[in-house]
């Protein structure tokens, strides 16, 4: 019998760990080829783990709750073909590991890396304890300092401090049950951590009759993201009106056509991407990052697209490279994305990379909104719902009223990098692309 090691995949460039968060199979149980066998989760998306051979799942080398990083061996599967003279798990693990700590204990190795970033806070302490970039990142942010950390207990695989751990510690923190340590330099002007806090919320009463339900995990990760956007970014928004009279006659008459010959719905979201993407092109000033005082313009244009999940929460799988796909493509990708997220079944690649995102409040009936900017991009646009409206229509005979398609457009977007004359002139492009939509194509 082969033994086959079933690591912590690949989840993205930015994510180098994940947390187990349910064994769907246990110790003893056969496995077929593609079937899941635990659910991971990390600080972008939920997803599940399939199994690329079939065999027996002999072994369990995490708990539930454990944080693990990718390639990491997680689990061992008795597979039922005569392999390779096999070794032990743990012997395997203890020729790998001197390997991976020579060369994270390489002199200067680490802080070099950690400097190029201009982090302040080194992967592992002076006694080896491993930070993630996520509870670094948050350290950063929050000014604990690495003397606070040491103090923070880890409930994470091998006492590793967790993001949950940091959030709980800055709870009691900021509650008075724990003061922070004192700084190593006494240079420091003392009004410099007052400054840093941020003000409470105000305690609520909670009657008899009233209901308390705790936030989901992806509900705690919304809510922080977008308090984190809203003080990254200076958000103005900016609103349009786009004529969708021609594009609802267009889509009337494709739509039947393409679900019997390709089995698709066809949408106005492949539409609005499609027009989105060109005017990134003619704009390649709001398809950008900052980081810093850097701007950092984005070669593709990978959209994104706000997507409401059966529970109530929401979720932004990425099109890449929107700008090179046809209508058919986008179509194609659109269906197959929305499908996935209302399933769970993203991942976590497929939420990543974006650099300009659509949300569209049409779909639940709202006239429009403020959408608020998914960093680290720097403008969000909304769409609204379609509906008829009598307007003003010109001509070289003159003015006339008629009922149109009318859908209102409104740019989040970050003033620092942003002007109001340059989101303005965006919108109106995507405008005028909706409005001459090509309506003599087919699908």
């Amino acid at each position: 019998m082969a033994k086959f090691e079933l690591k912590m995949p690949k989840l993205g460039e930015s994510i180098t760990e994940a947390t187990i968060t349910k064994w769907m199979k246990n110790v003893g149980d056969t496995i077929e080829l593609d079937e899941a066998i635990l659910e991971i989760a990390t600080d972008k998306v939920d997803s599940e783990i399939p199994s690329p051979v079939e065999g027996v799942l002999k072994e369990q080398l995490f708990k539930e709750g454990d944080v693990v990083e990718v390639e990491t061996v997680i689990a061992i599967i008795e597979t039922g073909g005569a392999g390779a003279e096999e070794k032990p798990p743990a012997e395997e693990k203890k020729e790998e590991k001197p390997q991976a700590a020579a060369k994270e204990d390489t002199p200067g190795a680490e802080e070099k890396k950690e400097t190029s970033k201009g982090e302040s806070l080194k992967s592992r302490d002076s006694s080896g304890r491993f930070y993630s970039p996520l509870v670094r990142t948050i350290a950063k942010e929050e000014n604990i300092s690495l003397e606070e950390l040491e103090r923070i207990p880890g409930s994470g695989h091998q006492n590793r401090v967790t993001r949950q751990d940091v959030m709980d510690y800055l709870k009691k923190r900021e509650a008075g049950e724990i003061k922070p340590a004192a700084s190593a330099t006494k240079t420091q002007a003392p009004a410099a951590a007052p400054a840093s806090q941020k003000p409470k919320a105000p305690s609520i009463a909670i009657g008899n009759s009233d209901q308390v339900i705790e936030m989901s995990r992806m509900r705690k990760l919304i809510a922080e993201h977008m308090v984190m956007s809203e003080d990254t970014s200076v958000h103005i928004t900016l609103f349009a009106e786009a004529d969708m009279t021609n594009i609802v006659n267009w889509r009337n008459k494709q739509k039947g056509i393409l679900q019997k010959r390709e089995g698709e719905k066809l949408t106005f979201t492949p539409i609005f991407i499609e027009a989105i993407a060109k005017a990134l092109r003619d704009y390649p000033m709001v398809n950008i990052s900052t980081e810093g005082d850097k701007i950092v313009v984005r070669k593709n244009v990978n959209i994104g697209m706000a997507a409401a999940t059966p529970d109530g929460n929401l979720i932004v799988p990425v099109i890449k490279n929107a700008d090179h796909k046809s209508l058919l493509g986008l179509t194609k990708e659109v269906n197959d994305l929305a499908n996935r997220a209302r399933a769970s079944q993203l991942k976590p690649d497929e939420i990543q990379g974006g650099t300009f995102t659509l949300t569209n409040f049409g779909t639940f009936g709202a006239i429009g909104g403020t959408p608020i900017i998914n960093q680290p991009q720097v403008a969000i646009l909304g769409v609204g719902i379609i509906q008829k409206k009598p307007v003003v229509i010109e001509s070289p005979q003159g003015d006339s009223i008629g009922i149109r398609h009318m859908m209102m457009l409104s740019l989040s977007c970050d003033h620092r990098v942003v002007d109001g004359a340059l989101g303005s002139m965006f919108l109106k492009r995507v405008a005028d692309y909706l409005e001459n939509f090509d309506t003599s194509q087919n699908i």
